[in-house]
């Protein structure tokens, strides 16, 4: 079993529904449509080609204004006979913050689904028990969304020289090293 067999398989057995494909550090990553997400997956898992029996990890990602894009989720699935794993995205907009469950096809799944709506308010459509895993139920916010600033611009306690900043805030990467070349 390689990346370019798995990737034929996923391919002939539903044709056109990967988005894109790409290997990074060798780990074959799949981007599929959020109506696909849910029968590749099955199929991956009951194929006896495939046979990814465990889900390794499901989390969520934020990507501020990427319109349709601007969340996904991502799943790593395990064959664990061959020692073979593969990365699945899906992505989906704040108009349409759905995906379909799949803690039916993996009960792993069942808390990182959990976790993931607790901390990006993505909702897993059809998912048993929906609620917060970890923060307080009345929260009314997502905190790892990247909506709020990293800093609270008012505090008076901080000298930027011990951030690394010296005053360069906004200066490129390129600007950086050229005023380290001068320095």
């Amino acid at each position: 079993m390689n990346n370019d067999d798995v990737l034929k398989a996923i391919e002939s057995e539903f044709p056109g529904t990967v988005v894109n494909s790409s290997e990074p550090h060798g780990l074959l990553t799949i981007e599929l449509p959020v109506d696909h997400i849910k029968p590749v997956i099955k199929w991956l898992k009951e194929n006896s080609f495939t046979d990814f029996m465990f889900l390794t990890d499901l989390c969520g990602v934020h990507y501020p204004n990427k319109g349709d894009k601007e969340f996904a989720v991502v799943y790593h699935l395990h064959n664990l006979y061959k020692n073979f794993r593969i990365r699945l995205k899906t992505f989906v907009g704040r108009a349409n913050i759905n995906v379909p469950t799949v803690s039916d096809i993996y009960s792993a799944a069942n808390w990182m689904e959990r976790e993931t709506f607790d901390f990006y308010g993505i909702n897993f459509e059809g998912h048993p028990n929906l609620i917060r895993i970890l923060n307080m139920e009345d929260m009314d916010y997502f905190p790892l969304r990247k909506e709020y600033p990293m800093e609270d611009a008012t505090r008076t306690d901080k000298d930027d020289r011990y951030f690394g900043r010296n005053g360069n805030e906004g200066v490129t990467f390129d600007d950086k090293k050229a005023l380290a070349r001068k320095n």
